[in-house]
C-alpha cells in the first residue's frame, strides 16, 4: 500500500504542477491580450476559472495525503502516543464520511445531472460535467488517502497494545 501512495504522490504532484503551469500561461496570456494587443482574450478568464477549480481540489486531496491540511492540535501534544492514534483514527473517519457523502456522493450526481442537461461553458463550450469530474475524483483520492491512514492507525493501535502487553508479563 505504501508503494501505491507513493506514487499517487507522485501522479499528484505531476498534475498539479502541470495545471499550475497552464494556470500561469493563461492568464500571462489574457494580462498580454488585454493590455498589449488591446483585444482581450474570450476564453482565458473561463480558462483559469476551471484551472483554478481542478487546482484546488486536487491541490487539498494532495495536502490531506501529507497531513498538511488545515487542522487544530491544541489537545494533541497533551496526549500519549495511542491516545493520538485513536484521535486520528476518528478524525480520518469523520473526513472519510465526509468526503464520501459530500464530495463522492454529491460530486458524481452533479457531474450526472450537467451531463444530463448538457450543459457547456460560455466561452470554451466545455460541457461543464468534465469540469466538475474533478470533485468526485478528487474524492475518490481523498478516500484512498484516508484508508491508507486507517490501516496506518489500526496498525500503530495493534502495536501499541502487544507491546503493553508483553511488558505487562
Amino acid at each position: 500500500m505504501k508503494t501505491f501512495i507513493k506514487k499517487l504522490d507522485r501522479a499528484l504532484e505531476i498534475v498539479i504542477i502541470t495545471l499550475m503551469g497552464i494556470l500561469v500561461i493563461d492568464v500571462l496570456w489574457q494580462v498580454f491580450s488585454r493590455f498589449i494587443l488591446s483585444d482581450p482574450s474570450s476564453f482565458t478568464d473561463e480558462l483559469a476559472r476551471f484551472l483554478l477549480i481542478w487546482l484546488s481540489l486536487f491541490g487539498g486531496a494532495y495536502m490531506l495525503g501529507k497531513k498538511q491540511h488545515l487542522a487544530i492540535d491544541l489537545i494533541t501534544h497533551r496526549l500519549d502516543k495511542r491516545q493520538i492514534l485513536y484521535l486520528d483514527t476518528v478524525v480520518q473517519s469523520v473526513i472519510l464520511i465526509f468526503v464520501i457523502a459530500v464530495l463522492m456522493i454529491g460530486g458524481s450526481r452533479l457531474v450526472f445531472v450537467t451531463l444530463y442537461l448538457n450543459q457547456t461553458s460560455a466561452a470554451l463550450g466545455i460541457e461543464l460535467g468534465y469540469v466538475y469530474a474533478a470533485i468526485p475524483l478528487s474524492g475518490l483520492i481523498m478516500c484512498l488517502y484516508c484508508t491508507h491512514f486507517l490501516i496506518e492507525n489500526v496498525a500503530g493501535i495493534n502495536k501499541l497494545k502487544s507491546q503493553q502487553a508483553n511488558s505487562g508479563e
